[in-house]
């Protein structure tokens, strides 16, 4: 019965059109419900899939006795050398009936930053290498640590052996069972059953998927499958349209944040969907940004963006902090690859109270108005993605969010929401000095809905006027940039300004 009815899905995808597609072609954008099924014998689907890969520029390794293959790792974003975050595919062959098959693509992820890691959970660069052995000091958190390196102390191995050993694929069960880290990605599952399953069945005009969306004055054409977004994001699809605004309200002085938007930016340009970013950072910096995005990136581009009293404020509050400037980097990278991908600032600080948001909101809804044919991703505060008038201490307060739904066609405000851990904040001085912000590392309080990327909508807005939320998994505070020095942050080449302090501060406790 299973089987029967997901023919009769996959025979409806080609005739009238799925969700994940319009008319003769598809937007990876929306992800699938189901799983795709060939109607083929997995002996015959299995030299595609291997071609799939290999026309793609995906190289991988292969165990054939089991169907299993997995690529190299690539990192997010291209060759960025700030990206912490790098994939691979596995792809397991599955057999429904002997004459269906289906495959399981399995996207793993590790991070060359131990601080993006939960205690206990740290992402190592494959399957885990202590299983069966006994750790150097009996703690896995202090033997493993993301790149440290760190393995079994089990003298009958070498470090070479137990990776050997270890990656080895003993079965797909086995092999599937080991990466600690690994995601099933239904978007790719379905890419690959759209472009082998045609030629399986000998059919024509089958669907194409949409084009990247290219920046201006791009040469050539560009692949889809050349860049690495991350993971797809749950729910963005519904949200992504010509002139449409996603109001993002945060909680400053997280990695994640950041690293969300980027990767919504890369999903929506690849998917065809032109993309404008918009900041909450000082208007005066729309000329050092606009200039670093079409920079090559070098010492001297991240100097002259750097450059800027807003940098080095003696109060960060986590807007400037390093995962900031890096998402900069990524927007820049996307660009330099040739994805329409733009940003622009919006903050008016010299103003304060309803003035301000008045001037943000003015400034927002000109760069929407003037992109009627973008997608348009506004990360600020909280307070001023709000979409009802009012706070607890000023009624009349008309927040940004208000403002500009009142004044544009789409808008669709979210509130961050996220699992516990800790973010850069800034607060009251904890002594009571007047005129004074106690700034660092605080605990930040949510709830945990697993660690995968996603938006949800309400289908109405809650008391704050929020349509729903992002979820952005376990927070981990982002230290401002300034903390790494002036030049490229994380480069800690102290190339313009000294080292105001060697590492992210603790918060005093309040």
């Amino acid at each position: 019965m299973r089987a029967k009815w997901f023919a009769v899905v996959t025979l409806m995808c080609f005739q009238v059109g799925c969700a994940t597609r319009q008319g003769s072609t598809y937007s990876d954008l929306f992800i699938p419900d189901g799983e795709a099924i060939y109607e083929r014998p997995l002996e015959e689907v299995w030299p595609e899939v291997r071609r799939f890969f290999t026309e793609n520029n995906l190289p991988f390794k292969e165990d054939k006795g089991s169907r299993v293959l997995e690529t190299d790792w690539r990192q997010e974003f291209g060759g960025s050398r700030i990206s912490s975050f790098w994939h691979r595919y596995m792809v397991l062959g599955k057999r429904e009936t002997p004459t269906k098959s289906k495959l399981w693509v399995i996207r793993i992820t590790k991070s060359s930053s131990t601080a993006l890691s939960p205690p206990g959970r740290e992402i190592d660069w494959g399957p885990s290498r202590v299983v069966g052995g006994q750790m150097g000091n009996g703690d896995r958190a202090g033997d493993v640590n993301a790149g440290s390196g760190a393995v079994s102390s089990d003298p009958m191995l070498s470090v070479e052996d137990w990776e050997d050993r270890m990656d080895a694929p003993q079965g797909e069960n086995s092999f599937f069972a080991g990466s600690g880290q690994g995601s099933r990605d239904l978007v790719m599952e379905w890419r690959v059953f759209r472009s082998i399953s045609p030629k399986l069945m000998k059919e024509e005009n089958a669907p194409q998927p949409v084009k990247v969306a290219q920046a201006p004055n791009t040469t050539g054409a560009a692949d889809a499958m050349a860049f690495e977004c991350g993971l797809p994001i749950l729910g963005l699809g519904k949200q992504v349209k010509p002139g449409g605004a996603l109001l993002l309200g945060e909680m400053h002085g997280t990695q994640e944040v950041p690293r969300f938007v980027a990767q919504a930016s890369c999903q929506a340009a690849v998917a065809g969907m032109p993309v404008t970013v918009g900041l909450e950072l000082p208007l005066e910096s729309q000329t050092r940004v606009e200039a670093f995005l079409e920079s090559a990136g070098a010492e001297d581009d991240w100097l002259k963006l750097m450059d800027a009293p807003f940098w080095r404020s003696p109060y960060p509050d986590g807007r400037s902090s390093e995962a900031m400037a890096n998402m900069l980097e990524q927007l820049r990278q996307l660009r330099a690859r040739g994805l329409d991908v733009d940003a622009f600032v919006f903050d008016h600080p010299t103003m304060q109270g309803q003035a301000r948001e008045d001037a943000m909101a003015a400034t927002v809804r000109h760069h929407v108005e003037s992109g009627s044919k973008r997608f348009h991703i506004v990360l600020s505060g909280n307070i001023h993605t709000r979409t009802k008038q009012g706070l607890p201490w000023d009624k009349s307060f008309r927040p940004m969010g208000l403002l500009l739904k009142d004044a544009l066609d789409s808008v669709v405000a979210l509130d961050m929401a996220y699992a516990s851990g800790s973010a850069w904040i800034c607060a009251v001085d904890s002594k009571g000095a007047k005129d004074r912000l106690d700034c660092g590392v605080r605990d930040a309080k949510g709830r945990d809905n697993g660690d995968r990327f996603f938006v949800h909508t309400w289908g109405g807005t809650n008391d704050d006027g929020y349509h729903g939320v992002f979820y952005v998994g376990a927070v981990n505070a982002a230290a401002p940039a300034v903390h790494k020095g002036l030049g490229r942050p994380g480069a800690g080449d102290n190339s313009a300004f000294p080292l105001e302090e060697a590492a992210p501060q603790v918060a005093s406790v309040r």
